[in-house]
């Protein structure tokens, strides 16, 4: 007997991967958890972190528009991370003036 290959959909693949980059789970939990071989999770994964980072998918023919978009996520990703370099060095730079007049 031949077993029948199950389908996903885009949305679950997300939020399975979603499962390990944004909540801590790792593969092997949310795999077992969901009832999925750790492999295709883990390809699942490896995708959505490459698309955060605004790699096309090879796989997926896109639209203008989803271009524009994927562009757009990966440059708030970029601008976001930069923001936060400067959070961080400004409360450093405020800490050190504060030292330096007392």
């Amino acid at each position: 007997m031949s077993r029948q290959r199950r389908s996903f959909t885009p949305e679950f693949k997300r939020e399975a991967a979603s499962l390990v980059l944004d909540q801590g789970y790792s593969c092997i939990e949310a795999a077992r958890s969901l009832g999925l071989v750790e492999s295709a999770l883990r390809r699942w994964v490896n995708q959505l972190q490459a698309e955060r980072g605004g790699v096309t998918p090879v796989s997926k023919v896109l639209t203008p528009e989803q271009q524009r978009i994927q562009e757009l996520e990966a440059r708030i990703n970029r601008l976001e991370r930069e923001k936060s370099i400067l959070k961080k060095a400004t409360a450093l730079l405020m800490a050190e003036e504060h030292e330096r007049s007392r």
